[in-house]
């Protein structure tokens, strides 16, 4: 067991993007061919995103429509004045401005996203999504921006009785419905003491009332919720992770937008943004707390 430092956010954030850094550079950071390489590459991709910018259409003409889920932080939330914010909607931002048009953010339940997708509704999803084999028999997705990882939420008082993953069975954990958290919650905890809920401050409130004993959630989010909160700790039992990491969909067939926001993405990595990205969202939690 490793009970998570409030202070580790941002060295794991860093961590975050690095990773997959090194993932595209072919696990070699100290490499000049590699990064002279990559660097050729992003700039191959600005240059085609750029040209294919002229050719994509929306679902709403002048608009590029994002869907998420605004209880995520920091990658989507909103202010008390009801404004969106956080790593992913500067990310769909960075998007709209490449092509030229304003952006339109919807915020709707998690478990609906992808269906909604499919339904010509908005145009891309970026909501802390792993492109698993399930999900891309109905979506596609783009590249990998962040890296995906499980940590638990839970009571200051109770993060040292968890030592390793089968401290967890049995034990009351909760998860935010059609979340990859919540299989791993199922698959640690079991079925029968598993609670899905549709918002993630609707778990936390839970887990702080001892109606819960643990949350799954992704880890940054769960730092951010251990940083703001004196009553609760992160805790990295070593949850075993499957994806690539954090990715964008869109609906299924819609190769073109795909490409042009890989070409995006290229280019936000190349420059390091996506970095600045993580930390102002962090700036704005630590500004409204």
């Amino acid at each position: 067991m490793k009970k998570i430092s409030r202070r580790s956010f941002l060295a794991a954030a860093g961590l975050s993007v690095a990773a997959l850094a090194l993932t595209a550079c072919g696990g070699s950071a100290s490499s000049t061919a590699s990064s002279v390489a990559s660097s050729a590459a992003a700039s191959s991709e600005a240059a085609s995103t750029s040209a294919a910018a002229g050719e994509l259409t929306t679902v709403e003409a002048g608009k590029l429509t994002m869907a998420t889920n605004a209880t995520f932080p920091p990658y989507e939330m909103t202010t008390d004045a009801g404004e969106f914010e956080g790593i992913d909607i500067e990310t769909a931002q960075a998007i709209a401005d490449k092509l030229g048009v304003s952006l339109k953010i919807v915020d709707m339940s998690f478990d609906n996203l992808l269906m909604s997708l499919a339904n010509d509704e908005f145009d891309l999803v970026i909501a802390g999504l792993t492109a698993d084999e399930e999900r891309r028999k109905t979506t596609d997705f783009s590249d990998p921006y962040l890296e995906a990882k499980n940590l638990i939420l839970v009571r200051a008082e109770d993060a040292d009785k968890y030592a390793s993953l089968d401290d967890l069975k049995g034990v009351k954990g909760g998860a935010q419905t059609g979340s990859k958290p919540y299989n791993n919650c199922v698959t640690y905890c079991g079925e029968e003491t598993t609670v899905g809920l549709a918002k993630v401050q609707d778990l936390v409130m839970e887990l702080e009332a001892g109606k819960l004993d643990v949350v799954f959630l992704d880890y940054m989010t769960v730092l951010s919720y251990a940083d703001a909160k004196e009553d609760l700790a992160a805790v990295d039992l070593g949850i075993p992770e499957t994806s690539d990491g954090y990715s964008i969909a869109v609906k299924k067939g819609n190769t073109e937008l795909a490409e042009f926001i890989n070409g995006v993405l290229a280019e936000l990595k190349e420059q390091n943004t996506i970095e600045q990205f993580i930390v102002e969202a962090k700036k704005l939690e630590s500004a409204a707390e």
